[in-house]
């Protein structure tokens, strides 16, 4: 009952997060190792019950979308495949024990970015760093991060999106979320055929994270968004602390 109970839970709590501030994944995939999922199934299971959330994203920034360049963005979304299907087979082809090693600093690193969110955003938006427009090796590298780790992709994309001299924050945002689900949808199928994602635990998931995003819109109407992302903040680094604790164990 708990290998249900407990990720069902967090998965709704998390698509009241991702509705307002993003963050899910500090609840999704801790919870699925909780209930007894070793750590690379939870982090494949885990992608797969966020992943319907983007399309609503995606849907919602239609209009930012259609006025980006064609050509730029049939490049981007191949480049995203590449490096989406790259971190998924890398997760595929590592250890659980390697993968309980790294995830604690992963959580960290992902906290870290949420955090200073905003902060790396005008650092990167003043950077006098040189990048070339839509450059293929920034655009793979974080596309491999995003397939073998979900956590924090959002704001690593648009840290990026800045690098390259985007200053329309919902066109960023726009093309953050397509480029999410493009990463998401190829990992996902990656994790299916691997057989790795435990199916009766992810589709629940699923429901009870749309679920979720529908009460986190009335919500974000009562709570500020600087409360959740102060909330998540906290999540994040209490995961952490607990996954390197259990390392030390």
């Amino acid at each position: 009952m708990i290998e249900y109970l407990v990720p069902a839970i967090a998965a709704f709590l998390a698509g009241i997060l991702n509705s307002i501030a993003g963050g899910g994944t500090f609840l999704t995939f801790p919870a699925l190792v909780y209930a007894g999922i070793p750590p690379v199934a939870a982090n494949a299971t885990s992608a797969v019950a966020v992943f319907p959330g983007y399309l609503g994203a995606v849907a919602g920034f239609r209009r930012e979308l259609a006025a980006l360049d064609r050509t730029t963005l049939v490049r981007l979304v191949i480049l995203s495949l590449v490096g989406g299907l790259l971190g998924a087979l890398l997760l595929l082809v590592s250890s659980n024990a390697f993968f309980s090693l790294i995830v604690p600093f992963l959580l960290l690193a992902a906290t870290a970015c949420f955090a200073f969110q905003e902060k790396i955003q005008r650092w990167t938006s003043s950077s006098r760093f040189a990048v070339k427009p839509y450059g293929a090796s920034g655009s793979v590298l974080v596309a491999v991060y995003g397939g073998y780790f979900n956590g924090g992709l959002g704001i690593v994309l648009l840290a990026l999106y800045s690098l390259w001299g985007m200053e329309n924050l919902n066109a960023m945002n726009g093309l953050k979320n397509a480029v999410s689900f493009v990463i998401s949808a190829i990992s996902v199928l990656t994790f299916a055929i691997a057989g790795v994602v435990h199916w009766p635990v992810a589709v629940l998931m699923m429901v009870a994270a749309i679920a979720g995003g529908y009460a986190g819109a009335g919500l974000a109407r009562r709570l500020s968004r600087r409360t959740v992302r102060s909330i998540v903040i906290v999540i994040g680094l209490g995961m952490s602390l607990v996954f390197f604790a259990r390392l030390l164990n």
